[in-house]
């Protein structure tokens, strides 16, 4: 039988959480504003509800940053993980990002998203479909 709750945890594993599945979507990220905050190619993130998801150690090391208009990361502030991002656009439900959750979740990623803004040196060979323009959910 699956697991219906999965545990996260930042790099220093001060902020744990869990997320109760199933998820609403699970898509890779290649924005501009995702590589700067992970120091990667694109971030794969999960779609959560709110009700869902649950810090269960380490508020106090939580900081929030309001990286655009509409958008809010939230980080610990000891080792400095991205893990989470929560959007006025859709509240929802936040994104979790993949790489912080200790478990296997109810789905693959699904889709590329920004891909037009993709890295110049990130070469992707996956059959995924493929998302871009000013929303970053247009067909390319």
């Amino acid at each position: 039988m699956a697991a219906t709750t999965v545990p996260g945890t930042c790099l220093c594993g001060g902020v744990q959480f869990e997320i109760d599945l199933p998820t609403l979507y699970c898509v890779h990220c290649h924005c501009s504003m995702c590589r700067r905050a992970h120091g990667a190619g694109y971030v794969t993130w999960i779609g959560v509800p709110c009700d869902r998801f649950r810090v269960v150690s380490g508020a106090a090391q939580l900081r929030r940053f309001r990286s655009s208009a509409h958008g809010t990361r939230g980080f610990c502030t000891t080792c400095g993980s991205t893990m989470f991002f929560e959007s006025t656009e859709h509240p929802d439900f936040l994104d979790v990002a993949l790489a912080n959750v200790a478990g296997a979740i109810d789905r693959l990623p699904e889709f590329h998203a920004y891909f037009s803004d993709r890295a110049p040196w990130v070469q992707v060979d996956d059959d995924l479909p493929r998302f871009g323009g000013p929303s970053g959910l247009e067909p390319i």
